[in-house]
């Protein structure tokens, strides 16, 4: 009934382009490491928008949960 999704795909991918964007980090073009900074700091905006949507809908579901037993 409860089945937990598969995410290692996600997690694989997730890994893979941190890994990447680590070895650019010494790259030795200035250029290529500012880039990964404002890449690194984008992701950590998504992660915390994707977090703050996610208690969001939480709340919404709860909210009509209640409503719908009110009724």
């Amino acid at each position: 009934m409860f089945n937990k999704d598969d995410t290692t795909f996600y997690e694989l991918r997730e890994k893979s382009v941190m890994k990447w964007l680590e070895d650019l980090k010494v790259h030795r073009d200035v250029e290529v490491r500012g880039g990964v900074e404002i890449t690194l700091e984008y992701i950590e905006g998504l992660e915390k928008k994707i977090k703050r949507l996610e208690e969001k809908n939480l709340l919404k579901d709860k909210y009509l949960k209640k409503m719908r037993d009110e009724l």
